[in-house]
């Protein structure tokens, strides 16, 4: 089976495991724990990086940071993965629901201003496989309605709006480190921020809200989101080469462009003029009607793939009966996200895509 994604993993991450554990220090402090937060930080292009536990409490705690509580609205796509979503109603706030753009598949900017309402406080971006939202029109919205602007850079680990990364362009960023990831920690997350009051806050807020001038003093009521130094010495790591892993996966979508261009029911993901694409996934769509049929033949064929997300407005938590996100649940019903890990060999995209040729053929 060639698999959908395997983390890019090597003998450095297990040197600075192995040194983390002589050290001692396995939990929340340590020299790995302060190298990876400066040094992520500086890479995504911000001043502060806090690591958090997993990356949906990384976005409960940028929102809780800027004060997102109840009786507030947040806008976000309904086309992303559900810790988006689950994280505004973590802090007790409502999630407003945009439809995506049918381009690149990210929040379209043209519809969030019929959105906001007075207890609209902050927009949630998502740049969703790898590709950056459009942000220059969304910032110009938040300003205009003086909204707080939260990305969620999950899967974007790298990827640049007008040469600015992603997770660096707004208030307050959000980066996960899941197996999956561009880059991984096996869970972990990051905080990424600008400014020096949001960051004091969201360390504040991670530790249970224990007090930075006195032991054992909890003046607010706080969280556990605490990245370990153990996780922390595999994301260095993986930080370390992660130039290396994005040319491997641009590679991986060139080819994967090259061999799939001359099949017409497959549309592959773009890269606007303005957009580093870090193509997280190798993402595609094909008619909905055959989506799922083509993912079975591809399993018979010993290929993993993945559907995308379906939308947060007909999930059960969030269902609405009044909403219209035609986009989305478009997105949600024809995507296919092919096998796209770093070490991907070109015979295997070979094979992939002579099967995926091989079935809208017969």
């Amino acid at each position: 089976m060639i698999p959908v994604y395997r983390p890019f993993l090597g003998k450095k991450e297990r040197d600075y495991v192995l040194e983390a554990v002589d050290s001692s220090w396995i939990s929340s402090k340590g020299k790995f724990l302060d190298l990876f937060e400066r040094n992520f930080a500086k890479y995504v292009g911000a001043k502060h990086g806090i690591g958090t536990c997993n990356g949906t409490t990384s976005l409960h705690l940028a929102l809780a940071a800027l004060g997102i509580g109840p009786s507030d609205e947040v806008i976000v796509p309904t086309f992303t993965y559900i810790a988006s979503v689950n994280a505004i109603s973590y802090t007790g706030a409502k999630p407003v629901f945009v439809d995506s753009d049918s381009e690149c598949w990210n929040l379209n900017p043209n519809l969030i201003e019929e959105k906001i309402t007075p207890k609209t406080k902050a927009i949630m971006v998502v740049h969703l496989y790898g590709h950056p939202v459009d942000m220059d029109p969304i910032m110009k919205i938040a300003k205009k309605h003086n909204l707080k602007v939260v990305e969620d850079a999950a899967e974007s680990h790298g990827a640049e709006y007008k040469g600015n990364r992603v997770g660096s362009i707004g208030d307050i960023g959000s980066f996960s480190f899941f197996g999956n990831k561009v880059i991984t920690t096996g869970e972990g997350g990051m905080v990424v921020t600008n400014n020096n009051k949001l960051a004091e806050k969201c360390r504040h807020l991670r530790g249970q809200g224990v007090s930075l001038a006195k032991t054992y003093w909890h003046d607010v009521i706080g969280f556990n989101y605490r990245m370990t130094n153990i996780t922390a010495a595999i994301g260095l790591a993986q930080l370390e080469k992660i130039d290396k892993v994005l040319k491997m996966k641009r590679a991986i979508a060139q080819e994967y462009i090259k061999r799939l261009k001359d099949v017409p029911e497959v549309k592959c993901q773009i890269e606007e003029s303005w957009a580093k694409n870090v193509f997280w996934m190798f993402s595609i769509t094909v008619p909905a009607a055959k989506r799922d049929k083509l993912m079975e033949f591809l399993k018979v064929n010993g290929i993993d793939t993945r559907p995308f997300f379906y939308p947060a407005h007909i999930l059960p938590p969030y269902k609405e009966s009044k909403g219209n996100y035609p986009v989305a649940e478009l997105l949600g019903a024809s995507g296919i996200n092919l096998p796209s890990f770093p070490e991907l060999k070109s015979k295997e995209i070979d094979f992939v895509t002579k099967k995926i040729k091989e079935f809208f053929k017969g």
